[in-house]
């Protein structure tokens, strides 16, 4: 396991034995706050690529990185406009696509606004009186 100094070699092979085999490979994050370093960690069990930064500035790249490594894991496609010709009214192919979380609060289709008053602040209980 030797840790690969350039960042874009690193994210360029991490991506490529992702899509080699997304079946076996898993991804690691490791912070040790007491040193301040990062670790990302790649492998198939065959291959294992590791990165280690202390830099901070390093964390707009890591999360872009993250993105989309996380988007490649979920398999998820993005949602076309249902077409005006055939198919279920609201669904383009006839598949349900889940919504993510920032869809559903945009939209408001979260569990929260389905459910009516709740969190609305109108059940508050009164404070009882003090004694005398």
């Amino acid at each position: 396991m030797v840790f690969i100094k350039s960042w874009t070699e690193y994210q360029a092979k991490a991506e490529q034995l992702y899509e080699e085999q997304p079946i076996r490979t898993r991804y690691c994050i490791k912070y040790r706050a007491a040193d301040g370093v990062l670790i990302l960690k790649v492998t198939d069990d065959n291959t294992c690529l590791k990165y280690k930064t202390r830099s901070s500035i390093m964390l707009n790249r890591f999360e872009a990185f993250n993105l989309s490594i996380m988007s490649k894991m979920q398999n998820r496609q993005a949602q076309t406009a249902p077409s005006a010709s055939g198919g279920a009214a609201g669904t383009s192919s006839g598949q349900d696509v889940p919504m993510s979380d920032a869809t559903a609060q945009a939209t408001g289709g979260g569990v929260a606004a389905q459910g009516g008053a709740q969190g609305a602040g109108g059940n508050k209980k009164k404070k009882p009186k003090k004694k005398k």
